[in-house]
């Protein structure tokens, strides 16, 4: 760092708008949502999704009710061009939910965008080009009027494409990408000659995105640049705005929420803030925020961890434990002091009341999370020292939500012994807790086969000690003996599965494996199940058996045939 940033760096100067209205207002409704998790957030993954996970993304996006959804870059890649192929002619797309693509102001580009759109419904097509002084200078080249021809030609194109394709209901989005970096009367110009070439009215309007495409100044200024333009566009009825926060001076949320207190009808962002460098704005934190405030936002996250998982699973990229109303820690209290006062909030607090609990923004239950999560220990009060003692006296590396379920089973039976527990205690309660034979469920043994390409398995098992034989199919043994639980009528879901080896117990050397298994079942919540043998196959499937166990999902159909 230089001693005088100043010589080297200047303050983004502010917008003359003295009479601003945007600090007076509040967020009264919600916006008109755009995920962009697939197309922005796709491509600043280390290794973007395949087809299964983007499909699998899309399907969840569509389950939490977004209605628009940008899918794809198809002139991008074959892969992209594929995957909104595949939406199409597959019949992914509900009715009520409109595809979204992004092409460059290129003709050719253009042109192979429509290509993927063939057979669509109705799609968003969301155009761009750069605007701003550093880009038409130093990077294209080009004088204004240039950079407006450009966008006007590119409009003109799209509207010839959308015409010769009246089957699909087509809409324009048009981004002056480094929105926030360009002159507002040159964006508005820009803006204004877009909106005329497409013919806009309020019947057919156009979304104009303005985005924070790299976030330069507090959020304050760009929701004076929103205002700014909100008052100026012309057409402003025939014009729906949008924005498009980053995140990088870490503000994307107040930019999103001030924007739309300045006037923006429209925010796209990814859930859990994925995107380039820093991030896209958070939704699922600008979501729930108005949510707390009384405004329901029109997304569901009735079942935050399965949407969590979800994305973890996609996008290979872990959610920080503060990560707001989502992150692991985020409902927990270490303190004792905080301990107390949640405990008499909830002693307090009548159903019928305004939710006032200290130190819990939102009420845990209304996104899935349950309530013996809210006050666990720490490594003071033995969480850590929990995690420490079974990793050095048993080799078992516990998973951080398992560390976090476990120490809650310890700290009860601390309570109830009123004493110390010692590392055998607390490696009595562990296996009784996870590994117990005399479980309802119990296993005996398995049976791998291939079969047409996929993995199936015969399961042996004692349901209070009744033998039953069950077989399923699936694309790995996990998934096959899923599939065999399921046609006893055991119905699950595996949120999420880990597998470690132990520390060595015997002198040759050889190792146990380990596997940690997090399942769900229809409204009872989630459960973490453990299984430790010498081969993991076996080590996962007793994990998903543990977790049945622990679940109380114990009853098989009355037409299970029993075992010879």
């Amino acid at each position: 760092m230089i001693a005088r940033p100043a010589a080297k760096y200047h303050a983004f100067p502010p917008v003359n708008l003295v009479d601003r209205n945007w600090p007076n207002r509040s967020i009264t409704q919600a916006p008109i949502w755009m995920s962009t998790d697939l197309r922005d957030g796709n491509q600043a993954l280390f290794e973007p999704m395949n087809a299964e996970k983007k499909m699998r993304m899309f399907k969840m996006l569509c389950a939490i009710g977004f209605k628009q959804i940008e899918v794809a870059f198809p002139s991008a890649s074959e892969t992209e061009f594929g995957f909104v192929r595949q939406l199409i002619e597959g019949g992914h797309i509900p009715d009520d939910v409109t595809i979204e693509i992004l092409t460059q102001a290129r003709e050719h580009l253009i042109r192979r965008s429509f290509e993927s759109l063939k057979g669509a419904k109705k799609a968003i097509v969301h155009v761009y080009n750069a605007t701003s002084k550093t880009f038409r200078e130093n990077v294209f080249g080009m004088s204004k009027a240039e950079v407006v021809r450009m966008a006007v030609d590119a409009v003109r194109l799209i509207k010839a494409e959308a015409e010769a394709m009246p089957e699909t209901e087509i809409t324009l989005e048009y981004s002056p990408e480094l929105f926030t970096a360009t002159e507002l009367d040159f964006a508005k110009e820009v803006c204004d000659a877009v909106t005329e070439a497409w013919g806009a009215t309020p019947q057919r309007k156009v979304i104009l995105n303005l985005p924070t495409t790299v976030e330069i100044a507090t959020p304050n200024i760009y929701a004076d640049q929103i205002e700014w333009m909100h008052r100026n566009l012309a057409r402003r009825d025939s014009v729906i705005i949008s924005l498009h926060p980053h995140n990088d001076r870490g503000t994307a949320v107040a930019a999103a929420e001030m924007g739309l207190m300045a006037g923006a009808d429209r925010v796209e962002g990814c859930l859990f803030g994925n995107g380039e460098r820093t991030g896209n704005v958070d939704l699922v934190t600008v979501a729930l925020n108005m949510y707390t405030q009384g405004v329901h936002p029109g997304l569901d996250f009735s079942d935050i961890n399965a949407v969590a998982r979800t994305f973890e699973h996609c996008t290979q990229l872990p959610i920080h434990p503060r990560h707001p109303y989502v992150g692991d820690l985020v409902f927990t209290a270490f303190s004792g002091s905080h301990q107390d006062a949640i405990k008499k909030g909830f002693s307090a607090h009548k159903a019928d009341e305004h939710w006032s609990v200290p130190y819990l923004p939102i009420d845990p239950a209304d996104v899935g999370r349950s309530y013996d999560s809210v006050i666990r220990v720490n490594s003071q009060s033995g969480k850590g020292g929990i995690a420490y003692l079974m990793e050095t006296e048993n080799g078992i590396v516990m998973p951080r939500r398992l560390q976090v379920e476990f120490s809650g089973v310890v700290q009860r039976h601390a309570e109830q012994l009123g004493g110390e527990v010692s590392a055998d205690d607390i490696w009595d309660l562990f296996a009784r807790t996870y590994l117990d034979p005399a479980a309802p469920v119990r296993y005996r043994e398995h049976h791998l086969y291939e079969h047409g390409g996929v993995q199936g398995i015969r399961l042996a098992v004692d349901v209070e000690g009744t033998p039953h034989i069950l077989t399923g199919e699936g694309n790995g043994p996990i998934n096959a003996a899923v599939h065999a639980l399921h046609s006893a009528g055991i119905r699950v879901q595996v949120r999420s599965y880990e597998e470690r080896s132990m520390v060595p117990g015997s002198d040759d050397g050889n190792a146990q494996a380990c596997a940690f298994m997090e399942i769900a079942g229809s409204g009872n919540g989630d459960f973490y199940g453990v299984g430790i043998d010498g081969n993991i196959v076996t080590a996962s499937i007793k994990a998903l058996i543990s977790g049945i166990d622990r679940m109380g999902i114990a009853t098989l159909a009355q037409s299970t045939e029993k075992a010879a």
